[in-house]
């Protein structure tokens, strides 16, 4: 059964550590069809690509997908999911998620879920989700984002910093034996907004915050918007980032294929 969401994956050709990386193969097919198809295994009522360059494009239409040609001088994933948006010609209340192009293992019902998040919490101006972490080395990984809730599940504060600072254990020689991990959540980026918030979030200029931590939900905090963050329950896979990343990803699709 379709649900009543549309996921949008913004995906760019250009990567400092790996170019053209939506077109890389993994395990026969290009990295943006694995997402692709986990995005319509979701459920949603539409999946389009937004892209700023025609051989993504062309491949998307190859496998069948859908895709849109935006502007090469977005700034940000979200603005290239607003010009999309425009075309698809959304309705101010339709709930649109924005996952990542370089997310080919990303579970089909973690969609559904943050798409859900944001339904259920009226409240709510955007949904994301977090895991809780398991390994001290990530606390301290500015790589691995961490987010600070309040006891409603919402955002008080996303770091690439350690947060919240354990002043008891922290100062001290760190120890995965020692340190117990209760509070430390990793934020997963895959977000929920309706478009109507879209429309005034690509008005605001970037806060400091954003720009000190090249954070873009801290803009939404910024200008005082609610972010509910829900707690997943297994283990989120990594997404693409590296070389290294592409070939633990490629071993893991190989294993399933073995499997």
């Amino acid at each position: 059964m379709k649900e009543d969401f549309i996921v949008v994956i913004p995906a760019r050709y250009a990567s400092e550590r790996l170019p053209g990386k939506p077109l890389l193969e993994i395990a026969g097919k290009p990295m943006i069809q694995h997402v692709y198809e986990k995005a319509l295994a979701s459920g949603a009522k539409k999946v389009v690509v937004a892209t700023d360059d025609q051989r993504i494009l062309s491949c998307v239409e190859s496998f069948g997908g859908n895709a849109c040609l935006t502007a090469d001088d977005h700034i940000s994933g979200t603005d290239r999911i607003h010009e999309a948006a425009c075309r698809l010609r959304c309705e101010s209340t339709d709930i649109l998620v924005n996952v990542q192009g370089d997310e080919p293992l990303i579970p089909p019902t973690l969609i559904r879920q943050v798409a859900s998040a944001l339904k259920t919490h009226s409240t709510a101006d955007m949904a994301t989700i977090c895991e809780q972490l398991t390994e001290i080395e990530q606390v301290f990984d500015p790589n691995c984002v961490k987010v600070v809730r309040n006891n409603q599940g919402f955002a008080l504060y996303f770091s690439r910093a350690p947060i919240p600072w354990d002043r008891a254990a922290f100062p001290v020689q760190v120890d995965n034996a020692t340190i117990q991990l209760t509070n430390h959540q990793r934020h997963i980026g895959i977000y929920a907004y309706r478009y109507g918030f879209l429309e005034d979030f690509v008005t605001w200029q970037p806060s400091l915050l954003e720009q000190m931590e090249s954070l873009e939900q801290l803009r939404a905090l910024a200008y005082g918007k609610n972010i509910y963050v829900d707690q997943v329950d297994k283990p989120v896979p990594k997404g693409v980032d590296t070389q290294q990343d592409l070939e633990r990803v490629c071993q893991n699709f190989a294993r399933l294929v073995v499997g």
